[in-house]
């Protein structure tokens, strides 16, 4: 088992401590949090210990898992690499793409491990999907959320279209070529609503909007390829895979079948994929367990990480623009 801490008790922080008190791959051995008073109604009320440092806990664990505010990921993150422990930070991974890149840097001169906390990756439904998303040439995805003071801080890029931006770079397999984008802050001081169509080299476009106004919760994309669409509820943990085939001569009176201008016909298939029902949270800090005990390669490494947070602040930069 890993000895694992917990830099950050917020709301996050405090199920980040739960899971990793109930896994059996790690040995929770506690947390740091800054605010005193909120650490030591944590330690009387959840039983978790308190240390009295960020350099004491980075000291007594294998792994450390930051979960602190975006602004305070690259200096803490430093730390834990540079006391050559392992790294697992909550998205984004750091406040700018210059810190991100420094911590990837770091991890590779101390040879430790680090994996960034992109959860959607690790959510049954697109996980069902994965595999079968072949080569996309159209996604469009729908981010939208209730408004929550948690989290303004930021853009609503970096709060929530970044989960899409890096599920999307996970399944296409392009360099992005070009980026247009708007947003509007309404309620907060950043964006609270924005769109963005990011273009790569190989000619596939996706189509993101986010926002944290809504009156209602939607979390879905849709993955257009050829002869397939696939859609993905990410709320709902629900997918759907609709695939269309060369159409036999024999089809059946109730086989559904297309007639394109060119009169080939195609027959239309649905298949509802095995959704495995999972913690995404506790899955994501297992499969982390999972690749430092074996030495393989993290699911969402910080190169990936740094690649979302890139493509996020591209997508900010063209706001100033407007």
């Amino acid at each position: 088992m890993l000895k694992a801490g917990v830099l950050g008790a917020g709301h996050l922080g405090k199920i980040h401590l739960k899971l990793l008190h109930q896994s059996e791959k790690y040995e929770l051995v506690g947390f740091f949090d800054a605010n005193k008073e909120a650490s030591a109604a944590i330690e009387s009320e959840l039983g978790y210990k308190s240390f009295p440092s960020m350099e004491a806990l980075i000291n007594a664990c294998d792994i450390v898992d930051v979960v602190t505010p975006t602004v305070y990921h690259f200096e803490c993150a430093k730390q834990v690499i540079e006391a050559g422990k392992h790294l697992f930070i909550e998205k984004p991974i750091t406040h700018t793409v210059a810190e991100a890149e420094e911590l990837l840097n770091l991890a590779e001169k101390h040879g430790v491990q680090g994996q960034v906390g992109h959860v959607e990756r690790f959510n049954p439904a697109f996980r069902a999907v994965h595999d079968k998303i072949d080569n996309p040439m159209f996604i469009e995805a729908h981010r939208l959320a209730e408004f929550n003071p948690r989290g303004t801080d930021v853009s609503v890029v970096l709060d929530l279209m970044i989960h899409d931006i890096d599920a999307i770079l996970s399944v296409v397999d392009s360099k992005v070529k070009h980026i247009n984008a708007s947003g509007v802050s309404v309620i907060s001081e950043t964006p609270d609503i924005a769109n963005a169509r990011i273009e790569f080299e190989n000619g596939c476009v996706a189509n993101l909007t986010a926002s944290r106004i809504s009156l209602k919760k939607m979390r879905k994309a849709r993955f257009f390829q050829r002869d397939a669409y696939i859609s993905v509820d990410f709320l709902e943990k629900k997918c759907e895979v609709v695939k269309m085939k060369d159409a036999p001569e024999d089809a059946d009176d109730f086989a559904m079948v297309l007639t394109n201008a060119e009169g080939i016909k195609k027959q239309i298939y649905f298949d509802n994929p095995k959704i495995d029902v999972n913690n995404a949270i506790l899955d994501e800090l297992e499969t982390f367990a999972d690749a430092i005990n074996h030495d393989t390669t993290p699911i969402v490494t910080l190169a990936q990480g740094t690649e979302a947070l890139r493509v996020a602040m591209q997508i900010i930069s063209n706001f100033k623009k407007i």
